[in-house]
């Protein structure tokens, strides 16, 4: 009879250690990452705010005024456009009641 053979096991053996280590340095990094970006993002609103306070006209007001330009603009336009498709070939204009 012949001896019976196991097969051979392969087994992964990990470094606990070291995935530990790897773990504690990506949090860390990410620790400072979250800093870094809190930081930056702080300064670029107080920024953004020192620039509005320092607007001669705040910038409600300026889209205010923005947005009755563009109905006015609109409105001339319609306008010239109902003007233009009313004019008669002899160079009559219908009017509008």
């Amino acid at each position: 009879m012949t001896p019976h053979r196991q097969p051979q096991q392969r087994t992964l053996e990990i470094d606990t250690r070291l995935v530990r280590i790897g773990a504690v340095l990506t949090a860390a990094g990410l620790t400072v990452a979250c800093a870094g970006m809190a930081l930056a993002s702080s300064a670029v609103f107080a920024a953004g705010r020192r620039m509005i306070q320092r607007m001669d006209v705040p910038p409600s007001e300026q889209a205010a005024a923005k947005w009755q330009q563009a109905k006015e603009a609109s409105r001339a336009g319609m306008q010239a456009w109902q003007t233009a498709a009313d004019t008669r070939t002899d160079g009559r204009v219908t009017p509008h009641f």
